[in-house]
Protein backbone atom coordinates (compact mmCIF):
# COMPACT_ATOMS: atom_id res chain seq x y z
CA UNK A 1 0.00 0.00 0.00
CA UNK A 2 1.36 3.42 -0.96
CA UNK A 3 1.95 6.19 1.56
CA UNK A 4 -0.86 8.35 0.10
CA UNK A 5 -3.42 5.55 0.07
CA UNK A 6 -2.55 4.68 3.66
CA UNK A 7 -2.86 8.36 4.63
CA UNK A 8 -6.25 8.59 2.88
CA UNK A 9 -7.48 5.54 4.73
CA UNK A 10 -6.60 7.06 8.10
CA UNK A 11 -8.15 10.42 7.13
CA UNK A 12 -11.35 8.62 6.14
CA UNK A 13 -11.40 6.84 9.51
CA UNK A 14 -10.88 10.13 11.37
CA UNK A 15 -13.68 11.84 9.44
CA UNK A 16 -15.97 8.89 10.21
CA UNK A 17 -15.18 9.21 13.93
CA UNK A 18 -15.64 12.98 13.92
CA UNK A 19 -19.07 12.61 12.28
CA UNK A 20 -20.23 10.24 15.00
CA UNK A 21 -19.19 11.03 18.60
CA UNK A 22 -20.47 7.63 19.72
CA UNK A 23 -17.81 5.99 17.58
CA UNK A 24 -15.15 8.09 19.33
CA UNK A 25 -16.27 6.83 22.71
CA UNK A 26 -16.40 3.20 21.57
CA UNK A 27 -12.93 3.57 20.05
CA UNK A 28 -11.57 5.13 23.27
CA UNK A 29 -12.94 2.19 25.22
CA UNK A 30 -11.37 -0.36 22.88
CA UNK A 31 -8.05 1.49 23.25
CA UNK A 32 -8.37 1.40 27.08
CA UNK A 33 -8.42 5.20 27.29
CA UNK A 34 -11.40 5.10 29.68
CA UNK A 35 -9.93 2.76 32.29
CA UNK A 36 -9.69 5.61 34.81
CA UNK A 37 -13.47 6.06 34.98
CA UNK A 38 -15.39 4.57 37.95
CA UNK A 39 -17.56 1.60 36.99
CA UNK A 40 -20.94 3.35 37.16
CA UNK A 41 -19.81 6.40 35.20
CA UNK A 42 -18.20 4.15 32.59
CA UNK A 43 -21.29 1.97 32.17
CA UNK A 44 -23.59 4.99 31.87
CA UNK A 45 -21.30 6.53 29.25
CA UNK A 46 -20.88 3.36 27.18
CA UNK A 47 -24.61 2.59 27.40
CA UNK A 48 -25.46 6.03 26.04
CA UNK A 49 -22.91 5.56 23.25
CA UNK A 50 -24.19 2.11 22.30
CA UNK A 51 -27.95 2.59 22.59
CA UNK A 52 -28.51 6.36 22.47
CA UNK A 53 -30.54 6.40 25.71
CA UNK A 54 -29.73 6.81 29.39
CA UNK A 55 -29.05 3.70 31.49
CA UNK A 56 -31.88 3.07 33.96
CA UNK A 57 -30.28 1.88 37.20
CA UNK A 58 -32.94 3.23 39.56
CA UNK A 59 -35.61 0.85 38.24
CA UNK A 60 -34.04 -1.43 35.58
CA UNK A 61 -36.53 -3.36 33.48
CA UNK A 62 -34.78 -5.10 30.60
CA UNK A 63 -32.32 -7.98 30.71
CA UNK A 64 -29.46 -5.78 29.55
CA UNK A 65 -30.25 -3.06 32.10
CA UNK A 66 -30.32 -5.61 34.89
CA UNK A 67 -26.96 -6.99 33.78
CA UNK A 68 -25.49 -3.53 34.47
CA UNK A 69 -27.29 -3.31 37.83
CA UNK A 70 -25.90 -6.69 38.88
CA UNK A 71 -22.36 -5.62 37.89
CA UNK A 72 -22.58 -2.66 40.26
CA UNK A 73 -24.59 -3.98 43.20
CA UNK A 74 -24.31 -7.79 43.38
CA UNK A 75 -20.69 -8.31 44.41
CA UNK A 76 -19.85 -11.55 46.17
CA UNK A 77 -16.12 -12.51 46.19
CA UNK A 78 -17.22 -16.06 45.29
CA UNK A 79 -18.01 -14.77 41.79
CA UNK A 80 -14.28 -14.29 41.12
CA UNK A 81 -13.63 -17.97 41.91
CA UNK A 82 -16.54 -19.00 39.70
CA UNK A 83 -15.31 -17.15 36.60
CA UNK A 84 -11.72 -18.40 37.04
CA UNK A 85 -11.48 -21.28 34.54
CA UNK A 86 -8.90 -23.00 36.76
CA UNK A 87 -10.27 -22.40 40.28
CA UNK A 88 -13.87 -23.14 39.25
CA UNK A 89 -13.05 -26.81 38.73
CA UNK A 90 -12.49 -27.31 42.45
CA UNK A 91 -15.71 -25.36 43.12
CA UNK A 92 -18.02 -27.42 40.87
CA UNK A 93 -16.49 -30.88 41.41
CA UNK A 94 -18.16 -31.47 44.82
CA UNK A 95 -21.46 -30.17 43.44
CA UNK A 96 -21.77 -32.21 40.24
CA UNK A 97 -18.98 -34.80 40.46
CA UNK A 98 -15.40 -34.66 39.21
CA UNK A 99 -16.35 -36.92 36.28
CA UNK A 100 -18.17 -33.93 34.74
CA UNK A 101 -15.10 -31.68 34.87
CA UNK A 102 -12.55 -31.68 32.04
CA UNK A 103 -9.14 -32.68 33.52
CA UNK A 104 -6.27 -30.21 33.75
CA UNK A 105 -3.05 -31.43 32.11
CA UNK A 106 -0.89 -28.56 33.31
CA UNK A 107 -0.96 -25.04 34.69
CA UNK A 108 1.57 -22.22 34.24
CA UNK A 109 1.92 -18.50 34.92
CA UNK A 110 4.52 -17.99 32.16
CA UNK A 111 3.95 -19.26 28.59
CA UNK A 112 7.71 -19.71 28.21
CA UNK A 113 7.55 -22.40 30.91
CA UNK A 114 5.17 -24.67 28.97
CA UNK A 115 6.82 -28.01 28.28
CA UNK A 116 5.16 -29.03 25.03
CA UNK A 117 7.00 -32.37 25.06
CA UNK A 118 4.85 -33.67 27.94
CA UNK A 119 1.56 -32.66 26.35
CA UNK A 120 -0.38 -35.20 24.24
CA UNK A 121 -0.63 -34.94 20.47
CA UNK A 122 -3.95 -33.09 20.77
CA UNK A 123 -4.68 -30.57 23.53
CA UNK A 124 -6.11 -27.16 24.37
CA UNK A 125 -4.30 -24.21 25.94
CA UNK A 126 -6.25 -21.29 27.35
CA UNK A 127 -6.05 -18.47 29.84
CA UNK A 128 -8.17 -18.69 32.97
CA UNK A 129 -9.34 -15.06 32.97
CA UNK A 130 -10.50 -14.29 29.42
CA UNK A 131 -13.23 -15.28 26.97
CA UNK A 132 -11.39 -16.95 24.11
CA UNK A 133 -8.38 -14.63 23.90
CA UNK A 134 -5.23 -16.75 23.57
CA UNK A 135 -7.19 -19.96 23.00
CA UNK A 136 -5.00 -22.62 21.32
CA UNK A 137 -6.78 -25.64 19.81
CA UNK A 138 -4.05 -28.11 18.90
CA UNK A 139 -5.21 -31.04 16.78
CA UNK A 140 -1.70 -32.12 15.75
CA UNK A 141 1.27 -31.16 17.93
CA UNK A 142 3.74 -31.76 15.11
CA UNK A 143 2.14 -28.92 13.15
CA UNK A 144 1.78 -26.46 16.04
CA UNK A 145 3.62 -23.16 15.71
CA UNK A 146 4.87 -23.08 19.29
CA UNK A 147 6.49 -19.65 19.04
CA UNK A 148 3.21 -18.10 17.86
CA UNK A 149 1.27 -19.97 20.55
CA UNK A 150 3.55 -18.56 23.24
CA UNK A 151 3.25 -15.04 21.83
CA UNK A 152 -0.56 -15.31 21.67
CA UNK A 153 -0.70 -16.49 25.26
CA UNK A 154 1.62 -13.72 26.44
CA UNK A 155 -0.63 -11.16 24.80
CA UNK A 156 -3.76 -12.71 26.33
CA UNK A 157 -2.23 -12.74 29.83
CA UNK A 158 -1.73 -8.98 29.59
CA UNK A 159 -5.36 -8.40 28.63
CA UNK A 160 -7.48 -7.09 31.51
CA UNK A 161 -10.89 -8.46 30.59
CA UNK A 162 -12.54 -6.46 33.39
CA UNK A 163 -12.02 -3.08 31.73
CA UNK A 164 -13.87 -3.88 28.49
CA UNK A 165 -17.35 -3.91 30.06
CA UNK A 166 -16.54 -3.66 33.79
CA UNK A 167 -17.39 -7.28 34.53
CA UNK A 168 -15.81 -6.98 37.96
CA UNK A 169 -15.42 -10.73 38.84
CA UNK A 170 -12.59 -10.99 36.28
CA UNK A 171 -10.61 -8.12 37.81
CA UNK A 172 -8.85 -10.13 40.52
CA UNK A 173 -8.52 -13.54 38.85
CA UNK A 174 -4.88 -14.72 39.36
CA UNK A 175 -3.76 -15.16 35.77
CA UNK A 176 -2.76 -18.62 34.61
CA UNK A 177 -2.53 -20.76 31.50
CA UNK A 178 -4.10 -24.20 31.66
CA UNK A 179 -3.81 -27.20 29.37
CA UNK A 180 -6.68 -29.61 28.86
CA UNK A 181 -7.26 -32.68 26.66
CA UNK A 182 -8.68 -31.94 23.22
CA UNK A 183 -12.27 -33.16 23.56
CA UNK A 184 -14.14 -34.40 20.50
CA UNK A 185 -17.76 -35.44 20.13
CA UNK A 186 -18.48 -38.09 17.51
CA UNK A 187 -21.89 -36.68 16.63
CA UNK A 188 -20.47 -33.16 16.17
CA UNK A 189 -17.78 -34.56 13.86
CA UNK A 190 -20.42 -36.39 11.80
CA UNK A 191 -22.32 -33.10 11.41
CA UNK A 192 -19.20 -31.37 10.12
CA UNK A 193 -18.87 -28.96 13.05
CA UNK A 194 -15.47 -27.36 13.62
CA UNK A 195 -15.67 -27.23 17.43
CA UNK A 196 -17.69 -28.77 20.24
CA UNK A 197 -21.30 -27.58 20.39
CA UNK A 198 -21.87 -25.75 23.66
CA UNK A 199 -25.18 -25.41 25.50
CA UNK A 200 -25.50 -22.28 27.63
CA UNK A 201 -28.29 -22.37 30.19
CA UNK A 202 -29.67 -18.95 31.13
CA UNK A 203 -30.74 -19.46 34.73
CA UNK A 204 -33.00 -16.92 36.40
CA UNK A 205 -33.34 -17.07 40.18
CA UNK A 206 -32.04 -20.64 40.04
CA UNK A 207 -34.28 -21.83 37.21
CA UNK A 208 -32.98 -22.57 33.66
CA UNK A 209 -35.42 -20.90 31.27
CA UNK A 210 -33.44 -20.32 28.06
CA UNK A 211 -30.89 -22.58 26.36
CA UNK A 212 -28.42 -20.96 24.00
CA UNK A 213 -27.18 -23.59 21.54
CA UNK A 214 -23.92 -22.59 19.84
CA UNK A 215 -22.37 -24.34 16.87
CA UNK A 216 -18.82 -23.62 15.64
CA UNK A 217 -18.15 -21.58 18.77
CA UNK A 218 -15.67 -18.68 18.24
CA UNK A 219 -15.27 -19.55 14.55
CA UNK A 220 -16.14 -17.37 11.56
CA UNK A 221 -19.19 -19.56 10.81
CA UNK A 222 -20.60 -19.47 14.38
CA UNK A 223 -24.37 -19.75 14.75
CA UNK A 224 -26.57 -19.39 17.83
CA UNK A 225 -30.10 -20.64 18.43
CA UNK A 226 -32.29 -20.18 21.50
CA UNK A 227 -34.60 -22.82 22.97
CA UNK A 228 -36.89 -23.18 25.95
CA UNK A 229 -36.34 -26.09 28.39
CA UNK A 230 -38.54 -28.40 26.26
CA UNK A 231 -36.26 -27.70 23.28
CA UNK A 232 -38.80 -25.50 21.52
CA UNK A 233 -37.02 -23.07 19.17
CA UNK A 234 -37.49 -19.46 20.25
CA UNK A 235 -37.81 -16.71 17.61
CA UNK A 236 -35.03 -14.31 18.52
CA UNK A 237 -31.33 -13.71 17.98
CA UNK A 238 -28.51 -11.54 19.28
CA UNK A 239 -24.94 -11.25 17.99
CA UNK A 240 -24.87 -14.19 15.57
CA UNK A 241 -27.19 -15.63 12.93
CA UNK A 242 -29.46 -18.52 13.69
CA UNK A 243 -28.46 -21.87 12.20
CA UNK A 244 -29.78 -22.64 8.72
CA UNK A 245 -30.12 -26.30 9.72
CA UNK A 246 -32.18 -27.77 12.58
CA UNK A 247 -30.12 -27.92 15.78
CA UNK A 248 -30.00 -31.41 17.26
CA UNK A 249 -31.44 -31.73 20.78
CA UNK A 250 -28.75 -32.95 23.20
CA UNK A 251 -29.31 -36.52 24.35
CA UNK A 252 -28.63 -35.53 27.96
CA UNK A 253 -30.88 -32.44 28.03
CA UNK A 254 -32.90 -33.52 31.08
CA UNK A 255 -29.75 -34.22 33.09
CA UNK A 256 -28.24 -30.92 31.91
CA UNK A 257 -31.28 -29.03 33.20
CA UNK A 258 -30.94 -30.69 36.60
CA UNK A 259 -27.24 -29.80 36.71
CA UNK A 260 -27.86 -26.19 35.65
CA UNK A 261 -30.58 -25.83 38.29
CA UNK A 262 -28.25 -27.12 41.00
CA UNK A 263 -25.33 -24.91 40.00
CA UNK A 264 -27.39 -21.73 39.65
CA UNK A 265 -29.32 -21.98 42.93
CA UNK A 266 -29.08 -18.76 44.91
CA UNK A 267 -28.10 -16.44 42.05
CA UNK A 268 -30.28 -13.76 40.43
CA UNK A 269 -28.82 -14.67 37.05
CA UNK A 270 -26.17 -17.20 36.12
CA UNK A 271 -25.34 -18.69 32.75
CA UNK A 272 -24.19 -22.28 33.11
CA UNK A 273 -22.28 -23.52 30.05
CA UNK A 274 -22.16 -27.26 29.43
CA UNK A 275 -20.87 -29.66 26.78
CA UNK A 276 -22.32 -32.99 25.69
CA UNK A 277 -19.41 -35.17 24.60
CA UNK A 278 -20.21 -38.69 23.39
CA UNK A 279 -23.25 -38.91 25.63
CA UNK A 280 -21.54 -37.46 28.73
CA UNK A 281 -21.99 -34.00 30.27
CA UNK A 282 -18.97 -31.80 30.92
CA UNK A 283 -18.88 -28.42 32.65
CA UNK A 284 -17.53 -25.52 30.59
CA UNK A 285 -17.80 -22.26 32.54
CA UNK A 286 -20.00 -19.77 34.39
CA UNK A 287 -20.96 -16.31 33.14
CA UNK A 288 -22.67 -13.74 35.35
CA UNK A 289 -23.31 -11.16 32.60
CA UNK A 290 -24.20 -12.77 29.28
CA UNK A 291 -22.66 -10.73 26.44
CA UNK A 292 -21.85 -8.19 29.18
CA UNK A 293 -25.44 -6.96 28.85
CA UNK A 294 -24.60 -5.05 25.67
CA UNK A 295 -25.95 -7.35 22.93
CA UNK A 296 -29.24 -6.09 21.42
CA UNK A 297 -32.15 -8.51 21.09
CA UNK A 298 -33.92 -9.02 17.78
CA UNK A 299 -36.84 -8.58 18.19
CA UNK A 300 -36.33 -6.25 21.19
CA UNK A 301 -39.34 -7.55 23.17
CA UNK A 302 -37.19 -10.48 24.31
CA UNK A 303 -34.99 -8.05 26.20
CA UNK A 304 -38.06 -7.19 28.31
CA UNK A 305 -39.15 -10.81 28.66
CA UNK A 306 -35.79 -12.04 29.97
CA UNK A 307 -35.49 -8.96 32.17
CA UNK A 308 -38.81 -9.74 33.87
CA UNK A 309 -37.35 -13.04 35.10
CA UNK A 310 -34.59 -11.37 37.16
CA UNK A 311 -35.76 -10.13 40.56
CA UNK A 312 -33.47 -7.33 41.70
CA UNK A 313 -34.32 -5.17 44.75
Amino acid sequence: MSHSSSENRYLHALRSLAANPRKILIYMNSAHLLNWLPDEAFLRLLWKARFGINLNLRAPQTFNEKMQWLKLYDRDPLHTVMVDKYAVKAYVSPLIGAEHVIPTLGVWTDPEAIDFSVLPDRFVLKCNHTSGEGLILCRDKSRLNREKAVLDLKKALKDDYYYTYREWPYKDVPRKIIAEPYMEDHRAVSLGLDTLPVYKFFCFEGEPRIIQSIQNDKMSNETIDYFDPTWKLLPFRQNYPNSSEPTVRPQTLDAMLIMARKLSAGFHFLRVDLYEINGEIFFSEFTFFSDAGFAPFDPPEWNDTLGSWIQVP
